[in-house]
C-alpha cells in the first residue's frame, strides 16, 4: 500500500478560544489534485498553513509524504503559494530566482528561466513593474522550480482577472502533468475546481463536512426536483431540501432512487453537491 501524500487524524488549530480547524481526519493519496472548498472563515487557510508547516497544530496529528510536519520547519518536499503571491517588490525576476536558488537545495533554475521565456516575462523586470497575472506566474514558477512533492496553493487566482486566472491554471496543470506531484488548492469558484480537481474537501465552521474522489461523490448523489407537497414520498438518504414556492429540490445520497410520480432525477454537478452539503452543515450548526 502506497504512503498517502496527506494523512491527518483529529487535526485542529485553535486561536484563543476559537477553533479555526477541528477534528480534521483525512487520508489523500499521492498524485491527486485536491480542491479545498468552503466559505470565508471555514478553515481553509488554517488547514493549508498547517500543511505548509507555517502554524503549529493545537490538537491531532499530521503527516505529509509519510513524514510528520513540525511547525517552523517546513518539509523540503512542500512548496506553498499564498493568495498575495508574496514577492519582494524591489527585486528583479532574476534576483527572485537567485534568492530562491540559495534557499532551496532542490531548486531547478533551468525550468524557472524557461517558464519565464514561454510566458514572455523579462528576467530583468522588477516585481513592482509586473502585472498581477505576471506576479502570480513568477510566484508559481518559484514554487514549481523547488520540484515539490506537494504543492499547496491558497486562493492562487483570487486577485486575478478571468484571462490571468485561466493562464495561471493552465500553467499549473501543465506543470502537474510534467512533474508528478500532489496539488492542494483552495478556491471559492467551485466550477473551476470541477475542471481541475479529482478530489475535494469541503469545510464549514472549521470541520470537514465532505471529502472524497470527485467522480465517486458525484456518482453517489442524485438531484431530485418535484412538487413540495410530495417531498415525504421521496426515498433514500436525503442530504438537503430546498423549497422554492410549490417546487422542491432534494440532494439524495446512495443508490439512484426511483423518483415518485412528477419527480425528475438529474445528475449532480460538483457545485450543486458542495452547496447542498454546505447548506446542510450550516443549518445543523445554527440548530446546535
Amino acid at each position: 500500500m502506497s504512503t498517502p501524500a496527506i494523512a491527518t487524524h483529529g487535526l485542529g488549530r485553535r486561536y484563543g478560544r476559537t477553533w479555526g480547524l477541528r477534528d480534521c481526519t483525512l487520508e489523500i493519496g499521492a498524485g491527486r489534485v485536491v480542491g479545498l472548498v468552503g466559505p470565508n472563515g471555514a478553515g481553509k487557510s488554517t488547514l493549508l498553513s498547517l500543511l505548509a508547516g507555517l502554524r503549529r497544530p493545537s490538537a491531532g496529528h499530521l503527516e505529509l509524504l509519510g513524514r510528520p510536519v513540525r511547525a517552523g520547519r517546513p518539509d523540503d518536499g512542500v512548496a506553498y503559494l499564498d493568495q498575495r503571491h508574496s514577492l519582494y517588490e524591489s527585486f528583479r525576476v532574476r534576483e527572485v530566482f537567485e534568492a530562491a536558488r540559495r534557499l532551496n537545495h532542490r531548486w531547478d533554475q533551468d525550468t524557472a528561466v524557461a517558464r519565464m521565456r514561454e510566458l514572455d516575462i523579462p528576467l530583468g523586470r522588477r516585481v513592482a513593474g509586473l502585472s498581477g497575472g505576471q506576479r502570480a506566474q513568477v510566484a508559481l514558477s518559484v514554487a514549481l522550480a523547488r520540484r515539490p512533492e506537494l504543492l499547496v496553493l491558497d486562493e492562487p487566482v483570487a486577485s486575478l482577472d478571468p484571462l490571468a486566472r485561466r493562464e495561471l491554471m493552465g500553467t499549473l496543470m501543465a506543470a502537474k502533468a510534467d512533474h508528478e506531484c500532489t496539488v492542494v488548492l483552495s478556491s471559492h469558484v467551485v466550477a473551476e475546481l470541477e475542471r481541475l480537481c479529482d478530489y475535494v474537501v469541503v469545510l464549514e465552521h472549521g470541520r470537514v463536512v465532505l471529502a472524497g474522489d470527485v467522480d465517486e461523490l458525484m456518482t453517489a448523489h442524485t438531484l431530485l426536483t418535484g412538487p413540495s407537497s410530495t417531498v415525504d414520498e421521496v426515498g433514500g438518504r436525503v442530504v438537503s431540501v430546498e423549497h422554492r414556492g410549490s417546487a422542491a429540490s432534494l440532494l439524495v445520497r446512495g443508490p439512484n432512487p426511483a423518483p415518485p410520480p412528477r419527480w425528475r432525477a438529474e445528475p449532480v454537478s460538483l457545485e450543486t453537491l458542495v452547496l447542498h452539503h454546505l447548506a446542510t452543515a450550516r443549518a445543523k450548526g445554527a440548530a446546535a
